[in-house]
């Protein structure tokens, strides 16, 4: 058992904890992952372990909740316990002095992309932060990003906070403004990370993405993280999770991340009708 010793929502459905794990704690670096479950007959899922602290065993993981288990994990408060975690895994983010380093975190990707832009900063980059979310509620971790970054531009679609558009449509007017930039990493959703490759590949400019598919046991034995990267067959567990955005398959990651989709859809609404069943019932037993 691991002890969740903070929760806290930072965005609608988007909840930071902080859980006991002095082993991983210790050893994690940026770009590694977890693998958890919520309780004993729950599914193993992939989380980025966006901080840690040797000086109190904790990791902090950062989760929207989107699938059954995610939803159910935002349900979780402070004092509570998840049955088990297993990590880090995956390899640590390729840190060296590129010179001008572009860190770009859209929606809860941000959380991912915090400590390694961190990590760049601490290898003598000039890093700049993009963060973009739907809605100014929906941007996060803007005062941790410029703890550790030179600049920082929050983005909306819609406008109500910082650039009023898209991420890569930040991106592409430093390169119109010319601005050199050496380094990209890009995490987020997947039209989002192809969004940005299509960006920089004119430009030559070296591009990383954090890929997230289907994943089980993170040790490479299920085969579920599959994906073509160079038009090689590769396991995103343990031959990343970050691999060269020019060179990954966005077709076929988009296509083997949908496989469940019914599935999905279906555990949610039976998780979501649970829970108003069970608030009904709390609510006649207080009378």
């Amino acid at each position: 058992m691991n002890k969740i010793i903070e929760a806290r929502f930072l965005a609608p459905d988007v909840k930071l904890f902080r859980i006991e794990a002095p082993k991983i704690a210790e050893k994690r670096k940026p770009g590694q992952f977890i693998i958890l479950r919520v309780h004993k007959n729950g599914e193993r899922i992939p989380l980025t372990i966006a901080d840690s602290s040797t000086e109190d065993g904790t990791i902090t993981i950062i989760v929207q909740g989107i699938g059954k288990t995610t939803k159910h994990l935002n349900t979780l408060e402070a004092g509570g316990e998840i049955i088990d975690l297993v990590g880090p895994l995956g390899k640590p983010s390729h840190i060296e002095n590129f010179g001008t380093a572009v860190s770009i975190g859209g929606g809860v990707g941000t959380a991912i992309a915090y400590p390694t832009a961190k990590a760049l900063k601490e290898a003598g980059n000039h890093v700049i932060s993009i963060i973009g979310g739907r809605t100014k509620e929906f941007v996060i971790l803007e005062d941790e990003m410029k703890a550790v970054c030179d600049e920082v531009y929050p983005t909306t679609d819609d406008g109500s906070y910082g650039f009023h558009g898209f991420v890569t449509q930040k991106l592409q007017q430093l390169l119109d403004e010319g601005r050199k930039i050496d380094f990209v990493l890009a995490i987020g959703p997947i039209p989002m990370m192809k969004a940005v490759a299509d960006v920089t590949r004119p430009y030559g400019i070296k591009t990383v993405v954090s890929l997230n598919p289907i994943m089980v046991d993170g040790t490479g034995m299920c085969g579920g993280c599959r994906a073509l990267v160079d038009d090689k067959v590769v396991f995103v567990c343990v031959d990343g999770p970050e691999f060269d955005a020019h060179k990954v398959d966005f077709s076929v990651l988009t296509k083997r991340n949908r496989m469940y989709l019914s599935q999905e859809k279906q555990s949610v609404e039976e998780f979501e009708h649970k829970c108003k069943l069970d608030a009904k019932i709390k609510e006649v037993a207080n009378g």
